[in-house]
């Protein structure tokens, strides 16, 4: 049963930095795209970044790319957002998915797996 299980969430200034972590579990992930999506109140599930697992390719999107990086653990099958300069606009729940999608797509509906999401807030 695949499991995904974020942390690091929390609150932070503007300016600041956190790094989430999403723990994977349950089968190997060699093939699959792992990614990263935000859901702020009243809004839609937004896409973030994303990487396949074996081929490394990455894709970040255009509203977070030279501030979030993607990132992975193959040792600990554990994949991490790092986010810098954080913004009051990066507000959001963000959840960890895994789909075996084998190029990276951005609409949730093509992920199969999802973590229960970690809360991050960016004061002003």
């Amino acid at each position: 049963q695949v499991r995904l299980v974020e942390s690091g969430g929390g609150l932070v200034q503007a300016g600041g930095s956190l790094r989430l972590s999403c723990a994977a579990s349950g089968r190997t992930f060699s093939g699959y795209t792992m990614g990263w999506f935000r859901q702020a109140p009243g809004k839609a599930r937004e896409f973030v970044a994303a990487f396949i697992w074996s081929g490394g390719v990455r894709y970040v999107a255009d509203s977070v790319k030279g501030r979030f990086t993607i990132s992975r653990d193959n040792a600990e099958n554990t994949v991490y957002l790092q986010m810098n300069s954080l913004k009051p606009e990066d507000t959001a729940v963000y959840y960890c998915a895994a789909g075996t999608t084998r190029v990276i797509r951005v609409g949730p509906e093509a992920y199969d797996y999802w973590g229960q999401g970690t809360q991050v807030t960016v004061s002003s």
